[in-house]
């Protein structure tokens, strides 16, 4: 398991428990971390998982697909930053990540 820290744009965090080969969205939905609302189900075609990676943890979560970058442009707020969380799969290598949910999204 990898323990993922969702933060809300208010500061309220919520520190999760992720399976290996889960998406960060599918740990956030499975746990009810508010601000995810995943509409499309992780398909990449919505942006309603947008969240802020953690800089330390920008090289271990992967490059932007062409794709994702694409819906990043219907997301508020965006920054170099950004990722779309269906887009980043949990790995062991991924314990203590920490991500930041946008004030958009509350």
């Amino acid at each position: 398991m990898a323990k993922i820290t969702y933060i809300e744009h208010d500061g309220a965090e919520h520190v999760i428990d992720v399976k290996p080969g889960l998406t960060v969205m599918e740990g956030a939905v499975k746990n009810n971390v508010p601000g995810i609302d995943a509409d499309c189900g992780g398909a990449c075609a919505c942006a309603t998982c947008h969240v802020y990676v953690d800089e330390a943890w920008l090289a271990k979560t992967g490059s932007k697909s062409a794709m994702e970058e694409s819906m990043l442009d219907f997301a508020e707020n965006v920054e170099p930053n950004s990722r779309l969380s269906c887009q980043i799969k949990v790995s062991d290598t991924l314990d203590g990540l920490v991500v930041r949910l946008p004030e958009s999204q509350h």
